[in-house]
């Protein structure tokens, strides 16, 4: 259904008119009561906001969980009831303080604001002065990045610019990427394939590109889908050998179109010597992890938890 929805909303010109998608975009607000064992608060960023979540448990230092939602660059926030579920099952499985971001959206904003967002979240949460906007309990100095398609993405890039940053409080020690949303010029085999083709399609991945691109281009840089912010680990990629660049699971479903693409990113970051881990499902499609009656979603969670507490013990 959602990808039939997504396919009647492409226009020709290479928008997309949300009205439709957004009719089952349903929202969740926040509750400072506990649901699943979880409250969470909305905390406003200029020009964004994220929400946060915590789990009701009874330790004194909890990781921080920074998110950035999926939806194609172009669709969905934080409040969606998809990604709310998605960060409240982090919390209180992992367990840990989660802090959901939302960003500018395609084709309004373009490349690079995403990336712009998701960073000045990270800066934010460092900043003394907005401490209060978490809980005591939230351990900035063992913070993770994750993000799921289109965030996965965008955490990709958040990582790269945190490496370079001298932080005052804040440590990214993981990332998570969670089927992240990868592209290129080449067509690879997966996206070839008509078995792969639910959760997303190749017709959908090229229509969000072309909305995610810069309209006018940007300074000596020439765009098409082998730039360094689509193929992350292309011929234009980052060079990042001598970058702090975190420990990072990749996670794939054997039935999404993508998962060339994100097979090809875990081994650039062995290549370049960053330590790597892949966590593959093979009959999983793109978005698996949102469809809480598949018994892949909770494993992926656990997977999820038990890579953020070893590198909580690396970092001790």
């Amino acid at each position: 259904m959602a990808e039939t929805l997504i396919n009647i909303s492409l226009n020709k010109d290479g928008t997309i008119d949300k009205c439709i998608p957004n009719l089952f975009n349903f929202k969740s607000p926040a509750s400072s009561t506990p649901v699943d064992g979880v409250s969470s608060y909305d905390v406003s960023i200029d020009p964004c906001w994220f929400r946060v979540f915590v789990p009701d448990v009874a330790m004194d230092k909890l990781p921080v969980i920074v998110h950035y939602h999926g939806g194609s660059f172009a669709l969905y926030g934080p409040d969606s009831t998809l990604f709310d579920g998605l960060c409240r099952r982090f919390a209180s499985m992992v367990p840990a303080i989660v802090v959901c971001a939302s960003y500018r959206l395609t084709p309004e904003y373009r490349y690079p604001s995403q990336c712009e967002d998701g960073i000045n979240v990270l800066k934010f949460l460092d900043n003394e002065k907005n401490r209060k906007n978490l809980p005591e309990k939230a351990d900035l100095k063992h913070c993770f990045v994750s993000g799921d398609s289109a965030g996965g993405n965008i955490a990709h890039h958040v990582c790269i610019r945190a490496s370079k940053i001298k932080f005052q409080q804040l440590k990214v020690i993981g990332q998570v990427a969670l089927q992240p949303f990868f592209g290129g010029e080449e067509r690879t085999p997966s996206e070839l394939s008509p078995k792969n083709q639910l959760g997303v399609t190749l017709k959908q991945t090229d229509a969000f590109w072309n909305m995610f691109i810069p309209l006018s281009g940007l300074a000596n840089e020439t765009w098409d889908r082998d730039n360094k912010a689509i193929n992350v680990s292309g011929p234009k990629a980052e060079d990042i050998s001598g970058l702090d660049f975190p420990t990072t699971l990749v996670v794939v479903g054997g039935r999404d179109i993508l998962q060339d693409w994100q097979r090809k990113y875990y081994r650039w970051l062995k290549k370049y010597g960053k330590e790597a881990y892949l966590e593959e499902y093979e009959y999983m499609f793109h978005a698996f992890y949102a469809y809480t009656e598949l018994d892949e979603a909770t494993h992926v969670i656990h997977v999820i938890k038990n890579f953020v507490h070893k590198q909580m013990n690396t970092f001790s």
